[in-house]
């Protein structure tokens, strides 16, 4: 079970706890070369590609890596819910349309990043949510690019 690291100081309206991942483990899984079409499997689908291994496919830079479970729904329009788990690669540079995780005058928040010249501002993908610019003053860090979403709940 991964370990939880918390921030006492700092309220989570979007990441309700962030988890440190550990590829402790390798667990590999059969991958079927057939696609899945919805409806019934062919028989003659029999054969299996490589194992996959979700170490692999899910993180890029395991020193730089760690997940954080979703609350709220300002990212529901691309298809990020409460409950997910977000795979974070602190190494990467945030990039204009990049989703991240900021922390924002003390809170955690997963927002698209945007950047005209100087202007920075968080853009929820929910039209229920306004942008959040990010003024003089304000304490604002980008902890890292979101390169994953693992959906927990169907």
């Amino acid at each position: 079970m991964p370990r939880v690291a918390s921030f006492p100081h700092a309220r989570q309206p979007d990441a309700t706890a962030i988890l440190v991942v550990e590829a402790t483990t390798r667990a590999r899984v059969p991958l079927m070369t057939a696609t899945a079409e919805c409806g019934f499997p062919s028989p003659a689908d029999d054969y299996l590609d490589r194992p996959l291994d979700f170490n692999e496919l899910l993180i890029d830079n395991a020193p730089a890596t760690f997940a954080v479970r979703v609350s709220g729904d300002s990212m529901t329009g691309i298809g990020i819910f409460p409950g997910d788990i977000a795979v974070i690669n602190r190494a990467k540079r945030a990039a204009n349309r990049s989703i991240v995780i900021a922390l924002v005058d003390g809170e955690f928040t997963l927002k698209r990043y945007r950047r005209r010249r100087t202007r920075i501002w968080l853009q929820a993908e929910n039209p229920a949510y306004k942008d959040l610019e990010i003024l003089e003053g304000m304490a604002f860090e980008v902890w890292g690019v979101v390169t994953r979403s693992i959906r927990m709940d169907l």
